[in-house]
This record gives C-alpha cells, structure tokens and sequence, in this order.
C-alpha cells in the first residue's frame, strides 16, 4: 500500500482494514515528515506544510501506541515534545530508529536507543533475514497486559517493580503495557499481537475513553455476543478474564484482587493461570508470567529429537543415512550432505532403534506434543500423521463406519474421502453443493439439503442407521459453513449424529476469533457448553410443542433446536503443512466426541495402525510438535498479517482501473447466492463505500468467504485458468499457485505472506494489462475479433456444472432413499470382463437420451475441478456427459482418452442385480 496517493496526501483512516497497518504506515510517513523537517525547519511553506503533517500524525498515533510496548507512550510523548520546542534534527534521529526498529523487528532482539546523543551502530536488518543460527540465541521477546487505572506515580512504580525482577537467566524478555479499563485490554489483546499474558489488577474501570473507530471495531466483536455495559464494577477483573479467554484463549491471565477465596472459587475466570489475593508480589508474578509463556514454548518431540542427535551413537540398525555415515563415506553423493546439513541426518533414526518415542504407540514425547496440541486446537485429543491428510480421512472414516451404516457426503469432497467410503462399506448418499456455473466451481452444501437428505432418510425408517455427516470446511474456494447452524439443526434430527469437517485449508482458523467461531473444535466446545444450560431445554421443550406434527417442509424452514441429551461428537482432519508451519504432509486430526473413550477408541487405533507407516518420518513429527508452539504464540499475529495482504490485493485490484477492465476478485455476493447471506454483504470492500464490518457477516450468515482466498476471475484476458497460471504467472513470472477453474485462479495468502509479496503480485497484473492494452491498441479488427471470441468464450458461454444423477439401482436397498454401496461397484471393476469402454461421442449421447443405462465403473475426477463428477456405480446422465465433452482440460483421472468411459456391462449389472435378489 502506497503511503500517499498520487495527490500527495495521506489516505484516509477508512482506506485501511486493520489498525496494524495503518499503524505501520503512519510511522514510515512520520519519519518522512521528520526527516523533511530537519532538512527544511518548521518556517515557510515547504516547513508549515510538513509540521502540520507531523502534528496530524501524532494525533492519529497517539491512541494507538497506548497499546504497545515499544516505543512506548512516554517515549512517544516525549517526541511530540521535541516537536513541539522545534528540535528537528533530534527528533528526526528518533523517529528514523523507531520506525526501522518496527519495520525490522530490532526491538524484539535489543534496546533501541532513542537519543541523538546515544550511537546506535548496530545494523537494521529484518529480523526474518538474520541466520538461524543468530536468532535461536537470542530470547523471544513478547508484552505483558497490565490493566489497571492507576496514576502516572502508580503506573511507573508497577512498570519498575516488574522489570526489576528481570534476570540474565530467564528465558525470555518482555515489557508491560497498562491499560486503564477492561475494553482497553479487550482493544488491546485483538490489537496488540505481542502481547502473551494479562494482568488483570483491582484498579481497573470498564469504558475505554479511545475515539478512533479502526481501534473501537475490535469492540464490536464482542459486544455482539456480551452486554459489556451489564458488567458490575465488582465483576470487572474476573469478567475481564472471562472475555480475553474468549477471544484469545491461548493467552495466560493473571487476576489480582481482593475479593475472598470463596467468591472467586464460583465465577467464570476462563483460562487464568493464578489469582493473586491483594498482594504486590512482583517475583512470584514475573515467574508465573516466565512459566505460563514456556508452557507453551515447550516442544517436547523436538526437544527430544535435537538431544538425540547430539549423542554419540553406534548405528547397527536398518538405516545407513542415520547419523549420516552412509553419505558422509560416499565419494559420490557429498553434495546432499552439503544441501541439508548435518543435523538431518543426526536426527535420523527409527523407533525400533530406541531412544525415542513411537507413533504408533506414543508414551513420551509424541504423547506428550499430541496432548499440546489438543491444548492449541481446542481438541480432547489430537494425533498426530506424516502422510497428509488425506490418510487422516481414511483413518476417521474407517474407525466409525462401519459396511451398511449411511454416510452424508459432500459430492465435491476431495478424492480420499470418496475412497474412504469404499474401505469402509459405507452406504453413501452423495448431497450436491450450489453450482457457480458462471465460474466453472462449486460452493457449499446448503443446509436445507443435509436436512432435507436426513428427514428422508427419517421417513423411510434408516435414520438408526445414518453414521456421520461429512463436509468439507472450508472449501478450496473459501466457501466457510456456518459450523455451529449445521451441527445444532443435525443433531436435532439425529442426536446421536458424528461430524467429520475436512479442515485441510482451515488448520490457521483457530487463532482468530472472528475464523474460530466456525471451526469445529470451537463449535464442539461451544455446544458441550450451551447444551448443558436450562435455557436450552426450555427452549427445546418449547420447539417440539410447536413443531407437532409439522411437514418436511416446515421443518426444512425453521431452524432447529438440539435436544439437551444431544451427543457431541466432533472429528476434523487438518492438513498442518497447507496452512501453517510444518513439513509436506505433515497432518493433525483433532477429536471432541463425548463417546470416543466409549465406542470409537479402539477401532480409531485399530484405523490408525492400518494406515500409519511403521517407519513414520521424524522431521515431520518434529515439524509439527514446532508448528503448534508458533501458532500458540504467535499465531495470532501471523493470520492477522495473513488476512490483511488478502485484503489488500483485494482493495488493490479494485480500486485499479486498468486492472479492473481485465480482471475481477470475486466477492461473496459472486460465491455465495443472496439466499445464504442473512447480512446482506456483498463483499469485504468496496471502491465507493470502503471497508464492511466482517463480523457481522461470519456471525449471522449461512456461508461466507475465506478472505485469505483471493479468487481471481481472468476470462477478460481472454486466457483460460490453467493456461494464466502456466505460460503467464508461473513460466514468466515466478508465481506459483495451484487452484485454478476455467476462468478463474485462486491465489492463497498464508502466515509467509509478506506485503512484498502483494506488492510483486500486483506490479505483475498491471504489466499484464498494460501488455495487453498495447496488443490490443495495435491489433487488427480481425485479431481484436478473435480476443473478443476467446472472451466470451471464456465469460459467457461455460458448460453447466452438473449435479450428482444417482445411484443405479444395483447398488440400491430401495428406491425410497438415494443411498449407494459404492464398495460393491469398485470391486466389481476389478474384474475386466465386467466392463467396457465408450467414447464420447454424438452415438453414446443419442443412447442416453434414449433412456438406455450407463453406469460408470470409475472414478472420473477431471483437474480442474478436482472433484468426481462420477463414481463407481453412478449412472451417467446426459448432462455429465455433456460437461465431460465440453471439458478442455489435461487431466480427467479415471479417464482414457484412447479407450473412452470406462462403464459396467449390461451382464454384470445383472449378475448383481440377482445375487441382491
């Protein structure tokens, strides 16, 4: 984002989506101020002009650096003094070494000297530049919460006291920030993503007296679901408590007061670690704040995986690279030693060889980094998997379904999930997400389809035998359910009901409030809560009195209320290595099923054996043992920055004009229909009016988008997806994606997205489209005739996404409900004389529309879409053949071209029929 527009000016408050970056922003433009100043003086027009500019941004700054530690605001004030007595050229020394230390990050590693006076030699590097090696010796830095409303004497006696108890020792270094008021440290802890523990003091008052809307914002996230007004004064330390575990539950909170034992021992505190009974014992906090952050700094596989690579060990086992001896006696493969480095192949080793702990059977340090992550994910329990998620499907769904139980499916799932079916013998009803046939891509599955598939079912007497309900959360699109909705309104159908949410691109969703409220671990502690309260059995009771009697469709439109007795039974697979730190196929699934130690544990660890590798890479585990210790520290920070580069290639592209004439981001009135936005917002941002309130949006509506998904809709450079995201992005530019549909390509921000690398994205467009305003401006009316075919082409004529047809009834148990055996229909292609190959052509279409029966005998999975448009057993309709013959993609796996569509024979669709019968 340019500090100033092309007028010169500032941009305005409202052109910025987060306080951090317009935090950032207001320091470099002050230190160009400041710097102008001590060039010219404050006299003249050129000097009038720069200090009004440097007094306008101490204003905007002035409540914001409230909330951070460095430079802090008595630092700050006194700035503002030195502008104030005219000391320009030390003031511009000041600010020039704060806003480089913030840019760099050289705060977090040392003391920034302010003063003139002070040589400051040390270099400016980012801190993301530095060697490994230098920056593991240094200690992390983060900032402590005070709140308190305490005087200016009060304030400097506590901000004393607790840094006096700093020793050399420690761990780590931090600095305090007070805040007077419980909304100042709810702004604070949304705000600030340094901040790692919350002390919560006697003193404090409950309104914040901050006037800037891009700071009171944060306020609305919460006082949507709390009457923060409603707080009694005695109440405001314990509530405070309350409310920061709400919205950043991997934060310690310390609460001092001098309310009894007996008072506190009953109330809500959320997740605070100590309450100190009126005592101003500086040592026992400072280590209780040391302690509480190396909780969560602790890795114990990867502590454990380094400590083994520095013994000395004789390997007389199956492994000849461990501890490297193999490579390091080759005369021909030294150059791998010299790629990776000693220390891989010193943490090389096999669980059989002993010294450190099994997957397979976790007793030390997995169980233990297993047991942490459940912590950080919100999980009951959390296992761990070094071959990608989609083994962890095939895990999940192999450990509850049993041959013949009914399974829910989203038809666009990924691929694993419809084989997972196939081991299991699962019954499958395939339920179809809303088409987005303009874009070539599918959405979501409405929830009045999974309703209307469950009361169906429920007519017809299978409902005992309905299992799960699985979907896919979020889409690779970034279509988001309404997680909380969907589960709720299941279970009051079936109260017994599993939810397995394929979280595969969502695993960073939990360190963000607003992306939390939609996860399923969230969702599955909010209903363990909710349905133990009274209200929701009054409210249950109240609804089926109502409901008496009621038809499908009544009940398709009310929302429904879970019965108290209701099961949770929550399952998500994530896929750590896609959206956070961690090496290729480094997965998670996270488990909060009230039944698991009951029914589900032994067949999960049953599943878990067949699937997991008896020799599992240990980088990957100790990937994922580091991954989590990020994201529970800083995870906060990272999705924020990741969300804000989304929005700003989005507010980018928009405000273009040039780009604007080639290219579209789609918005959420693009990908979501208006039927399933209750909020009524189209998009995150617009030209004309700027910013919307994203909360609203994730709180009420049925979907919503993904910010950190950018779809970019590119028919109007008259390229197809596949080809923009080769020939263009990839061979010409260096920029890699890999989701793309016939019109469209899906670029993904992630927690490594720097503002550099938006900045190089939209260079790159707009030298796209200058390239293609010139070949157009020279082209002739016959060329400009073709780019405008290949346009519309692209544009306007797309071939309909088709829905899923059915099930051939040879492998139905009925004709009253859609469920399949998918299993019967794989196997029985094993056998070739069981099939046969037709192309497609103008003679198998005239068939169909004959009413003769195609049934496939393979998966066909064409990329893109990437989802089956058939399976083994499904009839062929008119329009999937048609979609297929339309398709001009590279790839349709299941597909020979050579041969054709691989189908079942008349004979063998009989011989089933019979053995049925």
């Amino acid at each position: 984002m340019n500090l100033h527009s092309q007028k010169g000016k500032l941009p305005s408050i409202r052109d910025y989506y987060s306080a951090t970056q317009l935090r950032a922003d207001r320091w470099s433009a002050l230190r160009e101020a400041a710097e102008g100043l001590s060039r010219h003086g404050t006299e003249g027009r050129q000097g009038k002009k720069l200090l009004a500019t440097a007094e306008h941004l101490f204003d905007v700054l002035a409540p914001i650096e409230c909330y951070w530690a460095f430079p802090g605001i008595h630092a700050f004030e006194h700035l503002r003094r030195l502008l104030h007595h005219g000391h320009t050229g030390d003031l511009s020394v000041s600010v020039r070494r704060i806003a480089r230390a913030l840019t760099s990050g050289a705060y977090r590693r040392r003391s920034i000297p302010l003063s003139s006076e002070e040589i400051d030699n040390e270099d400016y590097e980012d801190e993301a530049s530095l060697a490994p090696e230098a920056r593991a010796l240094g200690r992390p830095y983060f900032e402590v919460l005070i709140v308190d409303d305490v005087s200016e004497p009060q304030e400097r006696f506590l901000r004393q006291n607790l840094l006096r108890m700093r020793r050399t020792e420690d761990p780590f270094i931090y600095e305090p920030v007070i805040v007077p008021s419980l909304e100042d440290a709810l702004i604070g802890v949304l705000f600030n993503y340094n901040v790692q523990a919350v002390v919560v003091r006697p003193g404090l008052t409950l309104k914040s007296k901050i006037d800037l809307p891009i700071l009171s914002q944060y306020l609305t996230r919460v006082s949507e679901e709390e009457d923060v007004d409603a707080i009694e004064p005695h109440e405001y330390g314990p509530e405070a408590c309350r409310l920061i575990a709400k919205i950043r539950p991997e934060l310690d909170a310390y609460l001092v007061t001098d309310r009894s034992a007996e008072d506190i021992a009953g109330l809500d505190l959320g997740r605070c670690r100590r309450v100190f009974y009126n005592q101003e014992d500086f040592l026992e906090l400072h280590l209780n704040i040391l302690r509480g952050v190396g909780r969560r700094y602790k890795t114990p596989f990867f502590t454990a995986l380094k400590e083994y690579s520095r013994q000395p060990t004789g390997v007389f086992h199956a492994m000849p690279i461990s501890r490297g001896k193999s490579i390091s006696r080759s005369h021909w493969i030294q150059d791998m030693g010299a790629f990776y480095g000693p220390n891989i192949f010193l943490a090389e080793t096999s669980a059989t060889s002993g010294g450190l702990d099994s997957l397979l059977e976790p007793r030390g340090p997995i169980k233990e980094a297993q047991d942490m992550a459940a912590r950080a994910f919100g999980a009951k329990h959390t296992f761990f998997a070094t071959n990608g998620t989609s083994t962890c499907n095939k895990i999940v769904v192999q450990s509850l379904v049993r041959p013949g139980d009914i399974v829910l499916v989203d038809r666009d799932c990924h691929k694993s999930h419809h084989y997972g079916m196939v081991l299991a013998g699962a019954s499958v009803v395939y339920m179809d997400s809303y088409p987005l046939h303009q874009y070539s891509m599918y959405g979501a599955v409405p929830l009045r389809e999974i309703k209307h598939a469950l009361l169906n079912l429920k007519a017809a007497g299978k409902l005992d035998r309905v299992r799960m309900v699985l979907l896919t959360n979020c889409t690779f699109d970034g279509v988001v359910y309404n997680v909380q909705r969907v589960m709720e309104e299941c279970l009051a159908i079936k109260k017994d009901l599993i939810f397995l949410w394929d979280e595969a691109w969502f695993a960073f969703a939990r360190f963000d409030p607003t992306y939390r409220q939609r996860t399923a671990m969230g969702v599955a502690n909010h209903l363990r809560e909710s349905l133990r309260k009274p209200e929701t059995a009054a409210t249950w009771e109240a609804q089926q009195e109502e409901l008496k009697g009621a038809s499908e469709e009544v009940l398709l439109k009310t929302r429904l209320v879970p019965p108290p007795d209701a099961r949770v039974r929550v399952y998500a697979t994530q896929s750590t290595h896609k959206t956070l730190t961690s090496l290729r196929q480094g997965s998670m699934i996270h488990i909060n099923d009230q039944d698991f130690k009951g029914e589900v544990e032994q067949s999960f660890h049953e599943a878990y054996m067949t699937h997991t590798s008896t020799s599992p890479n240990y980088q990957i585990i100790a990937s994922l043992d580091v991954g989590r210790r990020q994201v529970e520290l800083e995870g906060f920070e990272f999705v924020q920055r990741q969300i804000e580069s989304a929005m700003s290639i989005r507010r980018a592209v928009s405000d273009h004009t040039l780009l604007r004439k080639y290219f579209k981001v789609l918005t959420a009135g693009d990908m979501i229909a208006e039927e399933f936005r209750e909020s009524g917002v189209e998009a995150y941002y617009d030209p004309d009016h700027g910013w919307f309130d994203t909360w609203s949006m994730w709180s009420r509506d049925e979907f919503v988008l993904d910010p950190t998904r950018v779809t970019l809709a590119v028919g109007g450079t008259g390229w197809d997806g596949d080809t923009f995201k080769t020939k263009i992005l990839m061979d010409k530019y260096g920029i890699q994606i890999n989701k793309t549909s016939r019109n469209t390509v899906l670029f993904m921000t992630n927690i490594g997205t720097t503002r550099s690398s938006v900045a190089y994205l939209i260079e790159v467009l707009v030298e796209i489209a200058n390239e293609l305003d010139e070949k157009l401006d020279d082209a002739s009316k016959m060329e400009r005739r073709s780019f405008e075919n290949r346009v519309s082409a692209l544009v306007e004529h797309l071939p309909p996404l088709p829905d899923f047809s059915r099930f051939h009834d040879a492998f139905r148990a009925g004709k009253e409900t859609p469920e399949g055996d998918i299993r019967s229909a794989f196997f029985l292609a094993y056998d070739e004389d069981n099939c046969d190959y037709l192309p497609l052509d103008d003679k198998l279409m005239e068939r169909l529309e004959r009413g003769e029966e195609l049934v496939s005998a393979s998966f066909i999975i064409p990329y893109p879409p990437g989802f089956p448009i058939l399976v083994p057993g499904q009839a062929v309709s008119p329009e999937i053949l048609s979609f297929m013959r339309m398709l001009d993609v590279s790839e349709i796996h299941g597909y020979r071209s050579d041969l054709g569509l691989r189908v079942f024979t008349n004979d063998a669709l009989k011989s089933i029929s019979k053995k049925k019968s």
